[in-house]
């Protein structure tokens, strides 16, 4: 069914606990007929949320959700971060939260404006691959960031990124995350999310970024079909299956990420990456594994050996150790 543009179906808030309510409570608490109520179930089901119907007992959701919230998330962050952030919109459904940066302006050099989102219908990821999560169960963030010169290292932005998500992720207690050149997360040999960071600019500057972050937190029946179905090469995989039964809370989740993107990319456009490089390498799950590389339309196989001091991923090929600056690397199956 077409998704109407809306900015949050009020049935929502009400259902995210996870327990029955009726048709007639909602339609009471929220001064809409049952039609109507009716018609928002289908909305958020369209969405891909799990909703029970019961004609005794009216609606529930299979799962309970935790919201994104804008309050939750100012008052987890830290000072420095709160003064630099330069708008924070919390959205229930939209394209692509990267779109909806890339149309504005850019934020005053040092500030950072944040788009995140419940859901998004055009959501994608390299090489215009969709990303799959449904409403309430990821994290479709974006950050703008404008630097008033060109880092000298702007190709390993990517990079940078990727570290900055497994610092954050580390800081709320999840272990085990690793970084697939050049923009996957990891982790036990499933994928949880992944990286798109858009340029745009003159070559000297001033430069803006967005930098998009998606990631899978809650697990969902039949995404690694779904993914493969996309062209993943990776089986996907959720947060909280990292975490023994513990749900990691999202708009903790979403505060960690903007902590640590705000300080990364401050000091990356004083300093430069080499200092992210090392924490790379150290969650780097290629390293020492065979890998095809598919680059247009030529593919080669060999041993993945690491990151060059630019950014880019070097393979042994019979031999040769060959830089791989952009494309596709999966390891090779056995055999």
């Amino acid at each position: 069914m077409a998704l109407p543009a809306l900015d949050r179906p009020a049935v929502l808030d009400l259902l995210a606990d996870g327990e029955w309510h009726s048709g007639v409570t909602l339609g009471q608490a929220l001064g809409l007929s049952r039609a109507a109520i009716w018609k928002q179930v289908r909305v958020l089901r369209a969405l891909g949320l799990s909703i029970a119907a019961d004609r005794g007992r009216g609606y529930c959701l299979a799962v309970p959700l935790d919201l994104l919230s804008e309050p939750a998330i100012r008052v987890a962050l830290r000072s420095p971060t709160l003064q630099a952030l330069e708008a924070l919109d919390v959205l229930v459904v939209t394209t692509s939260t990267n779109e909806r940066l890339t149309s504005r302006p850019a934020p005053p050099p040092g500030r950072i404006s944040a788009v995140v989102a419940e859901y998004q219908t055009g959501g994608r990821g390299r090489r215009g691959r969709r990303w799959l999560s449904p409403l309430g169960h990821g994290i479709c963030l974006s950050v703008s960031w404008c630097f008033e010169l060109a880092p000298r290292d702007l190709p390993a932005l990517s990079l940078v990124a990727g570290v900055a998500v497994a610092m954050a992720l580390a800081d709320l207690g999840v272990e085990g995350i690793q970084l697939k050149w050049p923009n996957d997360i990891v982790a036990a040999g499933g994928k949880l999310g992944g990286i798109l960071v858009e340029v745009a600019g003159e070559p000297g500057g001033p430069l803006r970024v967005v930098i998009g972050i998606g990631l899978n937190v809650r697990p969902v029946a039949g995404i690694a079909a779904a993914l493969r179905g996309e062209g993943g090469n990776l089986p996907a995989l959720a947060l909280d299956d990292l975490l023994d039964g513990r749900r990691l809370p999202r708009n903790a989740l979403v505060a960690a990420l903007l902590e640590v993107l705000h300080g990364s990319l401050r000091s990356f456009g004083t300093t430069g990456a080499q200092g992210f490089l090392a924490e790379w390498r150290q969650r780097d799950c290629l390293a020492g594994h065979p890998v095809v590389v598919t680059r247009g339309q030529e593919s080669f196989t060999g041993l993945a050996c690491g990151l060059a001091d630019d950014g880019s991923l070097l393979v042994d090929r019979d031999g040769s150790i060959v830089p791989v600056v952009a494309g596709d690397v999966t390891l090779r199956a056995p055999g």
